[in-house]
């Protein structure tokens, strides 16, 4: 015969003193493990909202990311007119020859200096890029000095607002637009013209060459013949692909995550554990008489476990209620491929929600298994001898 349930919840809220520091303590361990991960969610989740699966992304062969690659000139001027490319209204292939280079500039909080990406892009990069849209100010105009920042950056680095200044490889940039790019990878980046940006970092070569195919075989075979022909030590991949694997960053901070998570975890359960020994020592005579009316050891090991679940679940949701206010809540970390500053959002999904009250739930299981195993040895006799 088990016990009801309105039992176990019952002595949770009558003994609410003794319990409330063990649903706090649970309630810190989730929000951390929810909060970490939700970075990481972030992260990759800015990853997989960047590019088009129209655009294939050529770079190096052996290059981690855009940063480490080379394309040169005559490469590029050969990719351009190679068949199975897309072609504009005016009969332009679409193809953006990119060039990337870090720079070191100021926070705007006046807290140190960052790597904030600058990405040089041809007259048609723009169109390959959708999801990137002027918000205010207008775009670039080649060999002008000129850049586009993205929102986000804005707001983080000092003289990034439309007329503000910044000198950068001896030069001076103005910004004359802001942009935003749909919370992918663009929005950390500043962008302005591809040759402009090769002249004023003296960069020979780009990095990496977008173009649009005209269909999904025509981009298979412009990936084989590029990968075959032996003038181009290039690969050819998927723009999707390629932004989907830049995910260096979001592995150490769920690592960290993890381990933050078990190592407070264990503090947890020992304060669920002593919680509810407490639990067990006060309640001797009425776990005596409820053997007596005939419930048994099993009903009694199971009535604390499920108690002391309980007990983590109201834990576990209090976390995930104190984490929730920081959805949404945009943050910069360093990229691990790039080493720039990337913008992102932290991102508290329901599947990550389920996964801490889950996380509580095991907590609150292991910190009253031994507690549970007491009281269901209590001898009745002695249970109902005791004061």
């Amino acid at each position: 015969m088990a016990l009801p349930l309105t039992y176990n919840i019952r002595n949770v809220f009558i003994r609410w003193r003794a319990t409330l520091a063990t649903i706090l303590g649970i309630a810190l361990v989730v929000a951390v493990y929810v909060l970490v991960q939700s970075m990481a969610n972030g992260l990759e989740k800015t990853s997989a909202n960047t590019g088009d699966p129209r655009n294939l992304m050529i770079v190096r062969k052996g290059s981690t990311a855009e940063s480490s690659s080379q394309v040169k000139y005559d490469q590029f001027k050969l990719i351009e007119y190679l068949p199975g490319i897309a072609h504009d209204a005016q009969g332009r292939p679409l193809v953006s020859a990119d060039v990337i280079v870090l720079i070191t500039l100021p926070r705007r909080n006046g807290e140190g200096e960052a790597n904030v990406m600058v990405r040089g892009v041809s007259p048609l990069g723009k169109e390959l890029r959708p999801q990137v849209a002027l918000v205010a100010g207008r775009w670039f105009t080649p060999g002008k000095r000129e850049v586009v920042v993205s929102q986000r950056l804005a707001r983080r680095f000092a003289h990034f607002e439309i007329g503000g200044k910044f000198k950068t490889g001896g030069k001076e940039l103005t910004v004359v637009g802001i942009t935003q790019a749909g919370n992918s990878a663009f929005d950390s980046e500043v962008w302005m013209d591809s040759d402009e940006a090769r002249s004023i970092f003296d960069r020979e070569n780009y990095s990496s060459v977008l173009v649009r195919v005209e269909n999904p075989g025509a981009g298979r075979a412009l990936s084989d013949r590029v990968e075959s022909d032996k003038r181009l030590p290039l690969r050819a991949i998927s723009e999707t692909e390629y932004y989907g694997s830049q995910t260096m960053t979001a592995k150490p901070i769920k690592i960290l995550g993890e381990f933050l998570a078990i190592a407070m975890s264990i503090g947890a359960t020992f304060a669920a554990m002593n919680t509810m020994y407490a639990s067990v020592g006060a309640r001797t005579r009425e776990i005596g008489t409820l053997r007596v009316l005939g419930y048994r050891q099993g009903a009694i090991l199971v009535s604390f476990l499920i108690e002391g679940a309980f007990l983590a679940l109201l834990g576990g949701a209090l976390g995930c209620l104190l984490a929730l206010p920081l959805h949404g809540y945009s943050v910069g970390t360093m990229n691990l491929e790039t080493f720039s500053e990337t913008v992102f959002q932290f991102r508290i999904t329901p599947l990550l929600a389920v996964q801490g009250l889950l996380f509580s739930i095991v907590v609150g299981l292991a910190g009253s298994l031994l507690p549970a195993i007491r009281a269901a040895r209590l001898p009745v006799i002695a249970a109902l001898k005791s004061v």
